[in-house]
């Protein structure tokens, strides 16, 4: 979702609704966030330099917590739900975040939407 908040080819009503709930209530993503969202925008070549860094600014001062915990549940919790699910061991940080916090699951990714539903995460997508 936080890519498609960055770029106005994929801004759909879901992730924007979703963006204006996050301005005003937050949100809690694994350790791993940051690093994927920089590393996205670089490898893609979907912007420049400039570009990248006032987009990683602005998603800075959203109130998004960053979980302490994220590394801690890797060789355990998360790589079974990646596992079991058939998802890659980054999807399912985000899986196992949710089910560990009690908190939705938002993505725009049919098989983490699956896999949320199938272990009782309520899910922000489709």
């Amino acid at each position: 979702m936080t890519i498609a908040w960055l770029f106005r080819d994929e801004r759909t009503e879901l992730p924007q609704a979703l963006l204006r709930s996050v301005a005003v209530e937050g949100a809690l993503v694994p350790a791993i966030w940051r690093l994927e969202v920089a590393a996205e925008r670089v490898r893609c070549g979907r912007c420049d330099e400039g570009y990248a860094t006032r987009s990683l600014a602005r998603l800075g001062r959203l109130r998004i917590a960053v979980d302490s915990e994220t590394d801690r549940y890797a060789w355990g919790a998360t790589r079974e739900l990646s596992r079991r699910h058939d998802l890659t061991v980054y999807d399912a940080a985000y899986l196992e975040l949710a089910a560990r916090s009690r908190q939705p699951l938002a993505s725009a990714d049919a098989a983490m939407l699956r896999a949320a539903r199938e272990v009782g995460v309520e899910v922000l997508g489709d």
